[in-house]
């Protein structure tokens, strides 16, 4: 696979060239700094290309964009959206003029991922991603007063929700809803409890399936581009893969999956294999899924998550999870070795680390949550490791 690594743009406190001393050649990034709905320029993207091609010795390439985000009004189905799909393809068409072709997005509705903790202590001293079902339900509950929230929680849950909500400070009140927040990195909508009310309140007539129409009609809109472009689309499941504060989720298992390559059934419309997303999800077998989609799955990424009885998940160790990460790296190596078996000359699926423990001298660097340089070089380096072993024994190409 092609070893990758996320990096957010100068503003990233983890450096390129820490990013080279990974082992990563391939660089996943975004143009933050461009509103939802812009062009992104060639200018722009040109610009970007250059800083990671500043120092050559470092072999750094931009091979994925994640992402180039869809706007809500899209997924809202929201008005006149002819310019706001005009300046997406047009974004799509300067990104392969460049030579950037392969763009991750997500399809979730207000928030993209989910945590009620982003620095949760751990035995050994560092930190790591968690989202706990009781500080959520306490959130949706007590905090937004969501109209018949409680429906959606556990009795139990509810319970340890009020008992949270009753002894926290206003302090952690307001860290609460900052964790929720803090999504993507690089988003330009942050919401207060009022804000975040009056969104919800656009999606009040948006059911399950009206979303998926709406994804489907978005698809429509692009993937027919990106078949001319020989650009592939890639999107990210749910995280987590149920749906949060009465709004639906539409990419959270198999079934799911399934829907949006049929939507529009063409090589370029596929799939970001997300093991620790689909992995949340109580019901999902992730390495099942993988097999099942494997060929339109065009970027991957590997992390793990030990979950609850509750609900509550938390970020585990890339190779101590629930998900069998070994069975997981056979299966991707299987279909790489089907690709190169037709003759494609991209038959190496992008594929980067996501979501490190903060570990050591990253403590207190302020890193992007789930972001941090030696969590993210100690889960690259065993996923390294499995796929040297695995390809070695089963005569995969790595």
């Amino acid at each position: 696979m092609e070893q990758s690594w996320r990096w957010f743009g100068p503003g990233d406190v983890v450096p390129l060239s820490a990013i080279a001393q990974a082992g990563a050649r391939g660089v996943v990034t975004s143009l933050h700094q461009i509103p939802y709905g812009e062009v992104w320029s060639v200018a722009a993207i040109e610009e970007r290309k250059a800083l990671l091609a500043a120092d050559p010795k470092l072999g750094l390439g931009w091979n994925v964009v994640e992402s180039l985000p869809v706007h809500e009004r899209v997924k809202l189905n929201e008005g006149d959206l002819s310019g706001i799909l005009d300046n997406y393809r047009a974004s799509m068409r300067n990104l392969a003029a460049c030579g950037v072709k392969t763009i991750c997005y997500n399809f979730m509705p207000v928030i993209d991922w989910t945590r009620t903790e982003l620095r949760h202590p751990l035995p050994n001293g560092g930190s790591a991603l968690r989202f706990n079902a009781h500080e959520f339900a306490a959130f949706d509950c007590f905090m937004l007063e969501r109209k018949g929230a409680e429906a959606d929680h556990s009795p139990e849950a509810l319970r340890k929700a009020r008992a949270w909500f009753d002894a926290a400070s206003e302090s952690e009140r307001d860290t609460l809803l900052s964790s929720i927040m803090a999504g993507l990195p690089g988003a330009f909508d942050r919401y207060d409890i009022p804000a975040l009310r009056r969104m919800l309140a656009r999606y009040a007539d948006i059911s399950a399936d009206g979303l998926r129409e709406n994804l489907a009609r978005f698809l429509k809109a692009v993937i027919p581009l990106a078949e001319e472009l020989g650009m592939r689309f890639a999107i990210h499941p749910d995280d987590p893969p149920r749906p949060l504060m009465g709004l639906p989720r539409i990419v959270s298992n198999h079934a799911d999956l399934d829907f949006i390559l049929k939507a529009v059934d063409a090589p370029a419309n596929g799939i970001c294999l997300c093991t620790g997303s689909l992995g949340a999800g109580v019901a999902n077998d992730p390495v099942a899924i993988t097999k099942a989609v494997a060929p339109r799955i065009h970027f991957v990424h590997l992390r793990n998550v030990a979950k609850e009885p509750d609900g509550s998940f938390m970020e585990a160790e890339h190779l101590a999870g629930d998900t069998d990460m070994v069975a997981m790296i056979e299966a991707l190596l299987a279909e790489q070795k089907r690709r190169k078996a037709e003759g494609r000359a991209d038959w190496r699926m992008p594929m980067r680390p996501d979501h490190g423990h903060e570990l050591l001298d990253d403590v207190g660097k302020g890193s992007f949550p789930g972001y941090s340089a030696i969590g993210r070089l100690k889960g690259l380096a065993e996923l390294r490791g499995v796929m040297t072993a695995v390809a070695r024994a089963n005569d995969l190409p790595m």
